[in-house]
C-alpha cells in the first residue's frame, strides 16, 4: 500500500515537471540562459523587438556584460496593432513583470503623458548625453508636457531624399541646395512618362511628407492659419496640379509601390526612409545611381528620424537594475553595440562619428546632423484617426473636391479634435 501511494505521488510529480517545463518553454523570453530569479538585484526583462534580429544573442551578450545585469527577454509580437495592444495592457494594469519596454513614435506619443513610464533625465540621462541626441526628436517624441524626458532612441533612421544621379547629371546640375534647386530639378527631369518627384501619397502615408514639406517652409503642422504650412500643402498641390511634376494617381502609392517605381526609373527624387537595403539589393545603390543626399533649404532645412526607444516601466520593482541596463544603452557603448549588431545608425551624434562606425551613409548622415533641424514626426494621442482624416482631406484638396483654404480649416479642426 505504501508503494502504491509512492508510485502514485511519483507519478504526480512527474507530471507536474513536465507541465512546467511545457509551459516555460513558451515564455518568449531567455530564461533557459540561466538567470537569476525574478526580483534579483542586478535583473531586469526587457520587452523587446529585437529578438528575431540577426545578431541578438550578441547584442544581449555584450549589453549583459558591459551593464552589469542580467537580462531576461520577453519576444514583443510581429503585429503592429496587437503590440501596441499589448504594451497599452502592461503599462495601464501596472504589470511589474516587465521593467524596460521598447516603443516605437506612435507608442511614445500615445503614453508619455499619462504617468505609466518614469523620467529618465538626471538619472540616466545626464546633460552631456542628452546634448549629443537630436533636439527636435526629444522634445517632438519623448518629452512630456512637464518636461519630463521618458526615453532613449535607440537608432536615428532619417525620412531623407533620395535622387537619381543619372537624371541630375542629364539635367546638367551637381547638387540641390535650395528650393529654386528643387524645383529645377522637378521640371527637368519630367518627361517622356517620367517625373521629377515620386510621393507615397496614399492616405495613411502622406502625412510624412505633408509634414516634411510644412517644416521646410518654415510651419506649423500644428497651425493652419501659419503661412508656411499653407503654402508647404500649396506647394504639393503645384507640383500635382500646375506643374504636372508629379502624378496624381499616385494618392495610392506606399512606400513599397513608391520604391520599386523609382528603382524602375520612373522618379527624379523622392522622399525615403532606410538606408538603400532595396537599391543595393536592385542593384542601383550607388554615387552614380541612387543615392542620399542632404536635404535642401528652403526657409529651413530640416528633416525627420524616427527611433525605437528604451522606456522605464513606472510599475517595474527592479529600477536600479533598469536604470543600470539603460545608461548603458544611452552610453557610447551602448551605441556602437546596436550598430555593429543591428546596424541601427546611432542617435548620438558624437557615437555616429565613432571611427568603428563605418558606413556610405555615414558621410551624408553626419552632414544632416551638422546642419539640419531633426525632428520628430508630428504626432497626437489618437495617432491613426489624426493621420487618417489629414490624409483624406489632402487627397479631396489634390483632386480639387476641396478649396487650399477648406483644407487649412478643416485640417485645423483635426488638431483640435485629437489633440
Amino acid at each position: 500500500m505504501q508503494k502504491k501511494s509512492l508510485s502514485i505521488i511519483a507519478i504526480i510529480t512527474t507530471l507536474i515537471v513536465f507541465i512546467a517545463a511545457c509551459s516555460s518553454s513558451n515564455t518568449g523570453s531567455n530564461t533557459e540562459k540561466g538567470n537569476s530569479k525574478s526580483g534579483a538585484k542586478d535583473e531586469i526583462t526587457l520587452y523587446t523587438i529585437q529578438s528575431t534580429t540577426p545578431g541578438f544573442d550578441e547584442w544581449l551578450k555584450e549589453a549583459e556584460e558591459k551593464s552589469g545585469v542580467k537580462i531576461k527577454w520577453v519576444a514583443a509580437p510581429t503585429d503592429s496593432d496587437t503590440r501596441q495592444q499589448k504594451i497599452s495592457t502592461i503599462l495601464s494594469s501596472g504589470d511589474a513583470t516587465v521593467d524596460v519596454l521598447e516603443i516605437n513614435d506612435e507608442m511614445a506619443t500615445s503614453f508619455k503623458n499619462t504617468g505609466w513610464l518614469d523620467s529618465l533625465q538626471g538619472s540616466v540621462l545626464t546633460d552631456d548625453i542628452m546634448d549629443q541626441f537630436p533636439q527636435g526628436y526629444m522634445k517632438d517624441m519623448l518629452t512630456t508636457t512637464n518636461e519630463d524626458v521618458i526615453g532613449i532612441p535607440g537608432y536615428s533612421g532619417y525620412l531623407a531624399l533620395w535622387v537619381d544621379q543619372q537624371k541630375l547629371d542629364e539635367a546638367g546640375m551637381t547638387s540641390i541646395e535650395n528650393k529654386d534647386d528643387f524645383v529645377k530639378f522637378m521640371k527637368a527631369t519630367t518627361k517622356d512618362g517620367q517625373y521629377g518627384y515620386g510621393g507615397s501619397w496614399e492616405k495613411t502615408y502622406v502625412f510624412n511628407e505633408i509634414a516634411t514639406f510644412v517644416n521646410l517652409f518654415g510651419g506649423d503642422y500644428y497651425d493652419w492659419t501659419n503661412e508656411g504650412s499653407r503654402e508647404a500643402v500649396k506647394f504639393m498641390y503645384d507640383m500635382a496640379n500646375t506643374w504636372k511634376v508629379t502624378p496624381v494617381d499616385q494618392l495610392a502609392d506606399k512606400y513599397e509601390q513608391m520604391n520599386q517605381k523609382f528603382i524602375d526609373g520612373k522618379y527624379g527624387m523622392v522622399l525615403m526612409w532606410g538606408t538603400g537595403n532595396d537599391y543595393r539589393e536592385a542593384g542601383r545603390y550607388g554615387l552614380d545611381q541612387i543615392h542620399m543626399i542632404n536635404m535642401p533649404e528652403f526657409e529651413r532645412r530640416a528633416i525627420f528620424t524616427d527611433s525605437w526607444s528604451y522606456v522605464l516601466n513606472s510599475a517595474s520593482k527592479n529600477k536600479e537594475a533598469a536604470e543600470k541596463f539603460l545608461k548603458y544603452v544611452a552610453s557610447e557603448e551602448g551605441g556602437l553595440n546596436g550598430w555593429n549588431n543591428f546596424s541601427r545608425y546611432p542617435a548620438r551624434a558624437d557615437v555616429a562619428s565613432n571611427e568603428e562606425v563605418t558606413s556610405d551613409v555615414k558621410e551624408v548622415y553626419t552632414q544632416i546632423q551638422q546642419t539640419a533641424e531633426i525632428n520628430g514626426r508630428p504626432m497626437l494621442p489618437q495617432t491613426m484617426e489624426f493621420i487618417n482624416e489629414i490624409g483624406t482631406l489632402f487627397h479631396n484638396y489634390i483632386q480639387d473636391k476641396i478649396t487650399l483654404d477648406d483644407f487649412c480649416a478643416k485640417a485645423q479642426e483635426a488638431v483640435e479634435k485629437y489633440k
